[in-house]
């Protein structure tokens, strides 16, 4: 079965994006070693998951090639497969991109059934909370940014019950971010 990692910038106060959505707490730059990190890590990746409202801006950012990003992962990002879960979606709107919706670990079960690498998720936060909620997360990769927001969405949204997880590492980079590694303590 495909491991469903989730990989996942958050600020320090474990929220993924302002009350609103907003990302503009995202102004650290990434110095090389978290490009390295992040390369090395999702080499056995053949599968993104988006949630809708962040497909509609993921992916045509990536498809316009942004600045700033190597070739190699500008291309990885628009060649590998995408899976848009959505239960407003009927059809996927972008290339390479599929919409899959329904109950959330009916879906994810036929993802991870699927012969293939790992899978990961990048958001947003209404999928990743009830991804974690229905404990479908097995591989829970935060980037954690130096910034505080106070209020916003959170990582563990309010179906989360009380879970333990595992730590497999944790790697402070030259640019103030930290990744956090944890894989879930399933009973």
């Amino acid at each position: 079965m495909r491991t469903l990692i989730l990989q996942a910038q958050v600020t320090i106060d474990g929220h993924m994006a302002g009350p609103e959505g907003e990302m503009d707490w995202l102004t650290t730059s990434w110095s090389t070693d978290v490009g390295e990190y992040i390369e090395a890590a999702t080499k056995s990746v053949d599968c993104i998951v988006l949630g809708r409202t962040l497909a509609e801006g993921f992916i045509p950012a990536w498809a316009g090639r942004p600045e700033g990003e190597t070739d190699q992962t500008i291309d990885w990002m628009n060649d590998t497969p995408k899976v848009v879960i959505s239960n407003t979606l009927t059809e996927s709107p972008w290339d390479n991109a599929v919409v899959a919706g329904g109950d959330l670990a009916e879906t994810i079960g036929r993802l991870k059934a699927r012969p293939g690498g790992d899978i990961i998720v990048y958001g947003g936060a209404t999928l990743v909370s009830g991804l974690i909620a229905a404990e479908l997360i097995d591989d829970l990769r935060l980037f954690v940014n130096p910034t505080a927001i106070g209020a916003g969405l959170p990582v563990f949204g309010a179906d989360a019950r009380r879970l333990r997880f595992d730590l497999r590492g944790a790697r402070p980079f030259e640019c103030g971010i930290t990744a956090l590694h944890y894989t879930p303590r399933r009973a």
